[in-house]
């Protein structure tokens, strides 16, 4: 093949697929265990087979495994590997199957494994904003609306409202594990096969919760998956890069709300007094950059009728790097904020008087007055300057100053996670291994 041609459609094809040679290989082992158990493999062959591939994924998850030049993927270097061991049986390995399907298999354990670390990020990300929030719930600061001074806050609220907001990230995130969690091998090149295939058998093997069972639809899912995938990543991105804007504002001189260890910031090369908030500006920006992972496989995957279509191969350079980026992310974020120092003494400022004019106003109306007649009567005492406020806030209700809810958020989240059933497909592959 020209250079030049080749060069252009393998593109990034073989440094991506490093990403998934260990769950190729484990897809290989479950593919011929099935293929003896259908009489496509003699007995004896088995054992020779799965003893050399589990070799192979020994090289492949600790980084020595390599796609040789002149291979085109992960595909043809382990059946290359396979053959230049065994010989003519390690040419066996791919009866009943396509490229198509070995890549949508890769693609749903590379995807299934990476959504059970970010989970698990997310769980310790969450354990610590609630932890912080219980040690901040006394302490006041300021709340916005169109970024002007609202009511009183607390620091409580504040961190424990990202807590909550992480535990939906997480149910959006269970719901694209669950689409993610169907075994698409077996469906060839979308079209079946005429080998008595046992499905269920490398579904079981695997760990998969069930198959995509139809195999037109099992092809159609490259892209798809991704998508629904890379929302989720993106909702959970979303939510990190407003936590980070909060951040950078609150570091302000301005706010001086809170402030971080040196080591967090960076100074300037002509202003000796500076500290940015270099940390948390670089999680928003990689944040947004994961939330366009999404359109990106959109734009890719758009208007593509059913089948398999090279177009596809261009999703990998976008999503498969998307998961370390927001991992990075979610660790320095739980970094950071273990290590936040928060301002105890905010509102003691007279500037931040008037946040407490909506409790006043409440405490007419408990006394009796109609409340638009105190909202006139406060109103009136702030403009003439004559509003002097009493600083007690005694917000009771459930989610509020004073009754955080922070185990019933706990609470929520674990109910989240034992939903995964994690453990269900890590037993699996470690029977498999066996």
């Amino acid at each position: 093949m020209n250079e030049a041609i080749e060069a252009f459609t393998v593109g990034k094809d073989r440094e991506l697929d490093l990403y998934l040679a260990p769950y190729d290989i484990l897809g290989s082992m479950a593919h011929v265990t099935m293929l003896e158990t259908v009489g496509l493999l003699e007995k004896e062959e088995l054992p020779v087979l799965l003893e050399a591939l589990k070799k192979l994924y020994v090289q492949a998850v600790s980084g020595d495994f390599v796609i040789e030049d002149g291979v085109e993927d992960v595909h043809s270097q382990v059946e290359f590997l396979l053959t230049k061991e065994l010989g003519n049986l390690g040419k066996k390995i791919h009866s009943g199957r396509s490229r198509n399907d070995q890549v949508l298999l890769d693609l749903k354990l590379f995807t299934r494994d990476a959504i059970r670390e970010t989970v698990n990020t997310i769980a310790g990300l969450i354990e610590v904003l609630l932890k912080r929030a219980e040690e901040t719930k006394k302490v006041l600061m300021p709340g916005y609306t169109h970024l002007q001074v609202a009511m009183p806050s607390s620091f409580g609220l504040w961190f424990s409202a990202y807590a909550e907001s992480l535990t939906d990230d997480l149910e959006l995130l269970l719901s694209a594990f669950k689409i993610t969690n169907q075994n698409p091998l077996g469906s060839a090149a979308g079209y079946g096969s005429s080998f008595p295939l046992d499905r269920q058998k490398t579904t079981d093997l695997l760990g998969f919760s069930n198959m995509n069972y139809n195999v037109v639809y099992a092809q159609m899912g490259r892209g798809k998956v991704e998508k629904i995938v890379s929302f989720a990543l993106g909702n959970l991105a979303g939510t990190l890069s407003k936590l980070a804007f909060d951040v950078c504002l609150f570091m302000s001189q301005n706010f001086n709300f809170v402030s971080l260890p040196a080591e967090f910031t960076t100074g300037s090369s002509i202003m000796p007094h500076k500290k940015n908030p270099d940390v948390f500006e670089l999680i928003r920006a990689r944040c947004n950059k994961i939330q366009g992972v999404q359109n990106q496989i959109l734009l890719i995957t758009n208007n593509l009728p059913s089948g398999y279509f090279r177009d596809l191969q261009m999703v990998k350079e976008v999503f498969l790097p998307a998961f370390k980026e927001t991992s990075d992310c979610l660790n320095i974020a739980t970094l950071a904020l273990e290590n936040m120092t928060v301002n105890t003494n905010i509102l003691d400022d007279p500037k931040y008087d008037s946040i407490f004019s909506v409790e006043e106003v409440n405490r007419l109306v408990l006394g009796g007055v109609p409340f638009r007649e105190a909202y006139k009567q406060v109103g009136k005492q702030i403009e003439e300057g004559n509003f002097i406020p009493r600083k007690e806030v005694n917000h009771s209700h459930q989610g509020s100053i004073g009754n955080l809810c922070l185990d019933l958020i706990s609470a929520k989240k674990m109910k989240i996670l034992s939903e995964f059933h994690f453990e269900k497909t890590e037993e699996a592959i470690k029977q498999l291994l066996k």
